[in-house]
């Protein structure tokens, strides 16, 4: 019963960060917390897994379908930056764990910093219209703002989740479906550099196997369902879940940094 919830939460998780462009670890981490059932560490580990084997297969798709709308003047330092700040993240997160009395108060800042996260980007989307925004080419910017979006998303293991959108947005003025697709790209890059330094360094922490494969089989099911909705939705439905999924995301954090705190 609990696999097949695992593989749920992951399938509809992937198959709505693949229609907002999310990756679906912004969903998975904080409604596996919530659970209890994994320790955070695990929970972010299996978690990057699943985001990374659905972007991989909405990246290649897109490719193989030259359907792909990143930019490779653009696309190509942000992934780089993303890459080298996957690496970062990964650092602080052990980081936080060494200096942390128990995993459950290293939850609680994951929980914390995902709400704070989750809550500026519901209240930019609501206000975007109003909002001016650039279209930053400099190869050296678009590094840097890559980097951080890394960091961030390794760090709190959701894999790239609201924020790219919102950078891309300000920073890039991408359309929805654009910033969606490119924010999958940086996602990619930055989840399977989080998961080489695991391997690299040995610290990949203790799992069953059964649970990741589900995991990874729900992301990708889930992957291929929301792309293909992706191509069917006016870009004011795509808006739509995407504030209804943030307004959802700030309650599960609020629930689970109590949990944590206790």
């Amino acid at each position: 019963m609990i696999c097949l919830i695992f593989f749920a939460i992951c399938f509809l998780a992937s198959a709505t960060g693949a229609i907002c462009g999310i990756g679906g670890g912004v969903i998975i981490k904080p409604v596996l917390d919530a659970f209890g059932i994994l320790d955070v560490n695990v929970i972010s580990f299996l978690s990057g897994c699943t985001v990374l084997s659905m972007t991989t297969y909405s990246v290649v798709k897109s490719r193989m379908s030259r359907e792909s709308h990143v930019e490779t003047a653009v696309g190509l330092p942000l992934a780089l930056g993303a890459a080298a700040g996957g690496l970062a993240g990964k650092q602080l997160f052990s980081w936080v764990l060494s200096i942390s009395p128990d995993k459950d108060q290293a939850g609680a800042v994951q929980a914390c910093c995902l709400l704070i996260v989750t809550v500026g980007t519901l209240i930019y989307t609501l206000r975007k219209e109003r909002i001016r925004t650039c279209r930053v080419q400099n190869s050296a910017a678009c590094t840097l703002i890559g980097l951080f979006l890394g960091i961030l998303s390794s760090f709190l293991g959701i894999g790239g989740g609201p924020v790219n959108l919102v950078v891309l947005f300000y920073f890039f003025s991408m359309s929805t479906k654009a910033a969606a697709e490119n924010s999958l790209y940086i996602i990619f890059f930055s989840q399977l550099a989080s998961l080489a330094s695991s391997i690299v360094t040995g610290s990949v922490p203790k799992f069953q196997t059964g649970v990741l494969l589900l995991m990874v089989s729900g992301g990708i099911a889930g992957g291929i369902c929301g792309r293909a909705c992706n191509k069917r939705m006016e870009e004011r439905t795509v808006n739509r879940l995407f504030v209804g999924l943030m307004i959802l995301m700030i309650l599960i954090n609020l629930y689970n940094m109590i949990q944590f705190m206790r």
